[in-house]
């Protein structure tokens, strides 16, 4: 199971029981778009090959409000 925790300066994952960052600047370059349009489920299609999504994407914009 994959947690994601979002803060307005990157996202904290724990991924099969490592816990690790990945950085608003480095989610930005990957996905060639802003941090608060970034999705859910974007960040998840970074940190798993092939992820189990499920409900619908929320912008990281919205997560933080």
């Amino acid at each position: 199971m994959t947690l994601l925790s979002f803060d307005e300066h990157g996202v904290d994952v724990v991924y099969e029981g490592t816990e690790f960052r990945l950085e608003k600047p480095l989610i930005e370059e990957a996905l060639q778009k802003e941090y608060p349009d970034v999705t859910d489920h974007e960040v998840m299609k970074i940190v798993e090959p092939d992820p189990s999504l499920s409900g619908e994407p929320q912008r990281i914009a919205d997560i933080l409000t």
